[in-house]
Parts: C-alpha cells; structure tokens; sequence
C-alpha cells in the first residue's frame, strides 16, 4: 500500500481516496455500494445538512442504530465540522438510552427505524435533542432526503485535530456509563499504531461486522478509510451476514473469540469458508488457549492478531502478533502480547503508586497519543484515571516478562467483560438493589466458555423472589448483555470486619479450576 502523510482530520483520507480512484469501491452494505467519490460527496453533504441544523464546531450529534453506514457518515461528516458523534448503544433499555442521550448533549439524533418507537416513548425527556432523523437498511428514508437536499459544505477553517470526533459510552464504576472523548488525533494515531504489521494488499477487503457502537467496530472501520481498502459491512454479527461479506470478497477481518468458537462448531462448510481470512484479528475478551489451538490448526494459511486495548486508548494499546501465535511459546500465546508502536506501558503497585519490580504484578498505566481527551463532561473522573503526567490508569492487574509481553491476570476494577462487552458490577446491583424483596446484592463474573465471563448475582432476601423474578426485574431495566445469567439466594453475604462484602469469596469457587481470574 503506498506510504501517504499522516493525516490530521479524520475525512482527509476518504477526500485523498475519492480523488485518486473516485470510481473504486468505498464501502458495500446489503445490496447498496458506493465508490470512493460517491461516499465523499454523502459526506460533504451530510456536513452541509448538520450546518443547515445548527450543528457547529463543539456540538453533539447521536446515532442510535444497528451496524449501518450512516453511522460512518455521520462520524467522518460532523467531525469535519468540528462536532461529535455520539455512537449509542442500541441495546441499552430505555432509561439508559435517556440517560445517555441527555449527558451527551445531542442536538441532532439519527435513529434506525426499529428503535424510533422506544426513542418515541421518552421524546420529551430529552431536553436538548432539538431534531430527530429516521433512518432505515435500505435508504428509503428521511435520511436519505436530507441527504439529496442538502448543500455540501468543506472543513472549516476553526477545526482542530484535538477537537472530539467520537464520544462512546462505556460502562460506568459509578453506576451510570461515561461518554469516553476520542479526538481526531487519538483516533488517528490508534489507525496508524494497532494496525501496524497488517500486510494490506490490492484488492483486500475488511470485513466490518463488529457493532460500531463498540470501540473494535468503529475503530476497525478506520483502517479501510485509513488505506483505501473496501469495507464490506454487516448489518450484525451472524453467520449468514458473515458468510455473505466473505463470499462478497472480504478477507480481513475484527471479531470477538466467540464467533470464532461458532465457526469451529457449524462444521466443515464453515471452516473452509473462513479460511479465505487472510487476517483474523480478534480482542475484547480472552481467547481460551483450547480454542485458539483449534483455530490454529482449523485455518494455517491465516494470521491471527489478538488485541489487547480499552476504549479510553481508542480501542487497541498492545498486539500479539501472528508470529507469536505459531511459535510454539505456548505461555507467550496466553500474553496480551506487546505495546503498539509509540505506545508506553508501567507496572505499578496501586497502593504505593511505585513501579513494580519486573516480572511482578501491578497495575497497568499507559500513555500514548491514543489516549482520550476525557470523560465527556467529567473532569473529576478523567483526573482520577489519567494523571497529571499522561498516564492511564486501567484498572487491569498483569505483568510484564523480560521480552516486553504483557500478562493481564486480574482486574482491580469491579467489572466484567462478556462477549466483549464491559459490565460493571455496580450497575447491576443497583437496578436489583431496588427490588423490593432484595435486602443486598452482590454481583460478579464467573467463568463462560462461549463469553469468557458470565454476570451472575448473589442476593440475600428481606421479602419472597425467585431467580427468575429477579433476572426479569433486570431485564426491564437494563441491555440484556448486563443482566445476569443466573441468580444464587443465600441467607447472607459474606463480610470483612468493617463490613465490606468479600466479592473475592464468592468469585473463588467458579474461577478455581479455570486456571485464570478473568
């Protein structure tokens, strides 16, 4: 692929790629294609219609849907003028979507056809939200019509690099998820660093199926723009929608361990499909070595890159690259493998905030040019994760051996990663704290072999409620991937001698066998 400048804006690349092969393909979604200078001139277009909409440079724009290439437009468009999208996750349940839409700010909410009704339910809850557009998978839609009236508009002059391009929500240690603030620079300099050893060549095609919401969906939309190489979206992560963007070209490709488990267990028509990968890049929840020995095996012509990252870092921070994974080490093969280029890793001991010796375990800080601008309207939050220096407190306990791999072994913060997605605990225990009969309530991970982690609660009743009652109060209240799996009732929890619940003993039972804590 030829070496171009580093870009400072994050549409400067698709302008580069519409004028020097305007007639090639962009980005393909159902049956609908686009080249290059067709989806420049959406974008252009899409920026003129938010201007039209009072949308300027420190706004907020939020998009609420399924996997769909107006979410992309919409990212590359408001950032050219200076604002930000908010990319919302469609499976929040109502009262989260409230909250969220209103901490961002939105003046201008694109909403997918299936989700209108739910946004229609707190329409006057969301004070600052002035206009609302509808969008549908096969374009025949209000969306489409602002596009087609509007007048294109250029970057103007007053836009920076360090203004936010992107704000997601991730969950929230106070109960309530934070908007993680990613400029067009952090987004830029993660392009150019978690991509680094992907050998792209002509005619390569990256399969985008992750849900754009999420920071492995968004950010690996950016290498195709990045290159110039075609996208091929998903409408979601299912077989079918896999098999038809591998059977339509794709080769490339980001997905969590759990669809790769999948493809292993549909049989040999499936294996052989996906071996056409000639990358499979996967992160967001451990790889059980098992499964990726079988992987390994099931697909030797494939390179597969695991990614280590968070979201506050713009999605990937450390590789283990594919060499790493035929060489043999199998302990190496159980690392996160090693930083990404102009990326820097500590070890600290959290209660003496020193760096621990090497080998050792502690708390994993980095600092990069990655690394977010804040939590959206949260600065008590972002100085209490990123210090005054740069560095990035993760919350993630590993090592770090003498090659530089990285070992995340245990979590300091109280969350739970499923499916690749983060959970708190405490956003859980506080919708099932609220149930009647509940008297207290602790909520942990436990071992999954399909999700790498599975939410479970253990609660202690005053009033009458079974499992089942419980998991629906849940369910009613929150994204269905935050709810538990299961429910244990006891007579009590257990307690240090000031009273603190002892969550260590309750999750040591389920993850003894399992040769791991996360």
């Amino acid at each position: 692929m030829p070496e171009l400048p580093t870009p400072r804006f994050l549409d400067e690349r698709t302008a580069h790629w519409a004028q020097t092969k305007p007639d090639d393909e962009a980005i393909t979604f159902k049956d609908r294609t686009w080249t290059w200078s067709q989806w420049y001139d959406r974008i252009r277009r899409l920026a003129g219609a938010l201007t039209e909409l009072g949308v300027g440079r420190g706004d907020v724009v939020a998009f609420l849907d399924k996997n769909h290439p107006a979410c992309v437009e919409t990212t590359l468009a408001a950032a050219s003028i200076g604002a930000a999208t908010a990319i919302i996750n469609f499976r929040l349940a109502a009262d989260e979507l409230d909250y969220v839409l209103n901490d961002s700010g939105a003046k201008v909410l694109i909403v997918g056809a299936e989700f209108a009704p739910t946004i229609e339910k707190i329409r006057d809850q969301l004070s600052s939200v002035e206009k609302v557009v509808e969008v549908t998978p096969d374009g025949d839609d209000e969306y489409e019509a602002l596009l087609a009236d509007a007048t294109p508009v250029d970057r103007p002059d007053e836009v920076e690099p360090d203004d936010v391009a992107i704000i997601m929500y991730s969950s929230g240690t106070t109960g309530r998820p934070k908007g993680v603030s990613l400029t067009h620079a952090n987004l830029i300099a993660h392009t150019e660093s978690a991509f680094d050893g992907w050998e792209l060549d002509e005619g390569d095609k990256n399969l985008v199926a992750m849900p754009l919401f999420h920071v492995g969906g968004s950010s690996y939309m950016q290498l195709g723009l990045h290159t110039g190489v075609a996208s091929y979206m998903t409408r979601d992560v299912d077989g079918a929608q896999l098999a038809g963007g591998i059977l339509a070209g794709a080769n490339r490709t980001f997905l969590v361990p759990a669809v790769l488990a999948k493809v292993l267990e549909s049989g040999e028509d499936a294996v052989k499909l996906f071996s056409a990968l000639k990358t499979y890049g996967y992160g967001a929840s451990p790889m059980p070595l098992p499964l990726l020995r079988k992987a390994l095996e099931a697909w030797p012509d494939t390179d597969f890159i695991q990614a280590y990252g968070l979201t506050e870092v713009g999605g990937v921070i450390s590789l283990l690259r594919p060499e790493d994974h035929r060489s043999g080490n199998e302990e190496r093969m159980g690392s996160a493998g090693r930083v990404v280029p102009g990326a820097e890793v500590r070890v600290i001991d959290p209660d003496s905030l020193e760096d621990v010796p090497q080998g050792e375990q502690g708390e994993l800080w980095f600092r990069s040019g990655q690394l977010m601008k804040g939590y959206h309207n949260k600065p008590d939050a972002t100085a209490e994760a990123i210090t005054e220096d740069g560095w990035f407190r993760t919350g993630d306990i590993g090592r770090i051996d003498e090659d530089g791999y990285i070992f995340v072994e245990d979590r300091l913060k109280d969350m739970i990663i499923t499916g690749g997605e983060n959970v708190y605990s405490i956003e859980v225990e506080r919708v099932l704290a609220e149930h009647p009969a509940v008297a207290e309530v602790a909520v942990i991970g436990v071992p999954d072999e399909e999700w790498g982690e599975a939410v479970k609660a253990v609660v202690a009743l005053e009033g009458e409620a079974t499992d089942e009652e419980l998991i629906g109060w849940a369910k009613e209240r929150l994204a269905g991937y935050k709810c538990p799996r299961t429910v244990d009732i006891v007579d009590e929890l257990p307690r240090n001698p000031t009273g603190k619940i002892l969550k260590k003993d309750l999750r040591q039972p389920h993850w003894e066998k399992s040769g791991r804590k996360v």
